[in-house]
């Protein structure tokens, strides 16, 4: 209900207060921003590079293991609103150690995914406007700092901005895989599996990018109207948009660019240019900036109050959490993640590190927090919520399997968020 509050385990409050504005059509807009990333310009090539037309698997697998999975974080959400998001559930579940991996695992893994999908938009845009590297570095830059610079502004204007470019970018989405279905050739499909099931677990690992943003949303359930009811709305329209564009992407892509699928970089370009023509470069473009500063923008949202929430419950410094509150900015969190995401940024350009490295250390960061958020569900609901929870469970265990040596990252992030909790407890 409206206006009530939900002690956590530490004591601390995640209300849905007056400060809490939030309604259905900007959550929506916010998760969509979280789900529908710019993951999906690059990593249609990923996957098709990893597993052929059986790609198509992956994407088909990972649909249905987001309707649990969203479904369990908004019923978390809508019952305890908080900040600390599925680190408040992980404390309720099984108790403050557990909780700060968990919240360690999302906080950090954002200064390398907020980068990673910057470098993605800027990728697309760049060639657009006949800029080199060094443009591309500097549309990377701008946009991080747009997003850092809108969640400062406060999250009622950022949520505002995501409304307008979610309905952009539904509908130029819808128009791409509309314009090129009618391409689609049957032997692009065929050998249908030249990887085997092998083939079909790699390119569900690097995919989970695209399905990541449930747990994101959780961070921001206390600012919410009403928790309860505005964050599942908001779930159940996402998943639906959700799962009409990425089907639609997956069959065009393969379909219509057969083997280009798996050598261009740039896939979704392709694919305008089936119907667009000349106009394929500028839509993309605009496509790129759209999906890349909407995901920015809610991870960002929901890490900057994730840090507050930390350093309230120790594990993370605690000035982190002076003015933090639900409706208000939580300013020194959101700071430290520019930082962070500034030098990661400065270090993966001067290094040449590639895109896919760092959103498979992402996903393998997300998976975990994702396990830990479901499992966590499986103990705290009840009746019908406990068993969508299990389900989500089980499946996430499967995926997180499959991001094999990329697991080390929330394995190294686990240990030393430990030995700093237990250091400040002492």
């Amino acid at each position: 209900m409206s206006g009530t509050t939900c002690e956590t385990e530490t004591g601390y409050p995640g209300t849905a207060g007056p400060g809490a504005r939030i309604g259905t059509a900007q959550g929506t807009a916010l998760l969509l921003g979280g789900v529908l990333g710019p993951g999906v310009l690059a990593l249609p090539h990923l996957a098709a590079s990893a597993a052929g037309p059986a790609s198509i698997v992956a994407w088909v697998a990972l649909l249905a293991l987001s309707v649990p999975v969203g479904l369990t974080f908004a019923a978390l959400g809508g019952r305890f609103p908080d900040g600390g998001g599925a680190a408040t559930f992980a404390a309720r579940a099984f108790g403050p150690r557990t909780s700060a991996v968990t919240g360690w695992w999302f906080y950090f893994a954002i200064p390398v995914g907020a980068p990673a999908g910057a470098m993605i938009g800027a990728g697309y845009v760049a060639p657009a406007l006949g800029l080199g590297d060094t443009g591309t570095v500097a549309l990377t830059c701008g946009l991080l700092a747009a997003a850092f610079a809108a969640n400062h502004a406060g999250l009622r204007f950022s949520g505002g901005v995501q409304l307008l470019l979610a309905g952009l970018l539904a509908a130029l989405l819808v128009a791409a895989v509309a314009a090129a279905l009618p391409a689609v050739r049957p032997g692009n499909f065929t050998p249908f599996a030249p990887y085997g099931w092998e083939g079909i677990a790699r390119a569900a690992g690097v995919l989970f990018f695209a399905f990541v943003g449930w747990e994101a949303a959780s961070h921001l359930s206390a600012e919410f109207a009403d928790p309860r009811r505005h964050l599942a709305r908001a779930t159940v329209l996402t998943l639906a948009v959700v799962g009409v564009l990425y089907l639609g992407l997956a069959v065009a892509t393969v379909g219509v660019l057969g083997p280009r699928a798996a050598t261009s970089p740039v896939p979704l370009a392709l694919l305008l240019q089936e119907g667009a023509g000349s106009l394929a470069g500028p839509v993309t473009a605009g496509a790129a900036v759209l999906l890349s500063f909407g995901a920015i923008n809610t991870y960002i949202a929901g890490g900057a109050r994730l840090g507050a929430a930390l350093a309230r419950d120790g594990a993370l410094p605690a000035p982190l959490a002076r003015g933090a509150a639900p409706g208000r900015v939580p300013h020194r969190s959101l700071a430290l993640l520019a930082v962070l995401s500034g030098a990661l940024t400065a270090a993966a350009v001067a290094s040449g590190i590639g895109l896919d490295p760092l959103m498979r250390a992402t996903s393998a960061c997300l998976a975990a927090v994702t396990a830990v958020g479901v499992a966590a569900a499986a103990r705290l609901l009840s009746g019908a919520g406990r068993r969508v929870a299990v389900v989500a469970t089980a499946f996430t265990v499967v995926l997180l399997a499959a991001c094999g040596p990329y697991l080390l990252v929330p394995a190294g992030l686990a240990a030393v968020g430990m030995l700093v909790t237990r250091g400040r407890r002492r």
